[in-house]
């Protein structure tokens, strides 16, 4: 599995949805390989959107928002939020 971040998974003041993420798949017992994907999803794609993971998370759900998890069989949980519902009903065996 493959978790697409914005610049990391560390503590920012109130709070990071990467770092929830992140977080949240660690709780469940998931390892999940990091991926960053740079840039800032308010600017435009053509100045600040060009990285791999951007263009990835453009692919897969038409958003250059991340963080996105891609699960083994490629599948896409998109939003940390979604990310962490899914870990919490998906743990480690």
């Amino acid at each position: 599995m493959r978790l697409i971040v914005c610049w990391g998974t560390f503590p920012t003041p109130g709070g990071h949805p990467c770092k929830d993420a992140y977080d949240a798949l660690r709780a469940a017992g998931h390892e999940p390989t990091v991926e960053k994907a740079y840039g800032h999803t308010l600017l435009p794609d053509a100045i600040a959107n060009r990285s791999p993971g951007r263009r990835e998370a453009k692919a897969r759900t038409g958003k250059p928002t991340v963080p996105i998890l891609v699960l083994d069989d490629d599948t896409t949980v998109a939003d940390s939020s979604n990310i962490v519902a899914w870990a919490k009903a998906n743990p480690a065996r």
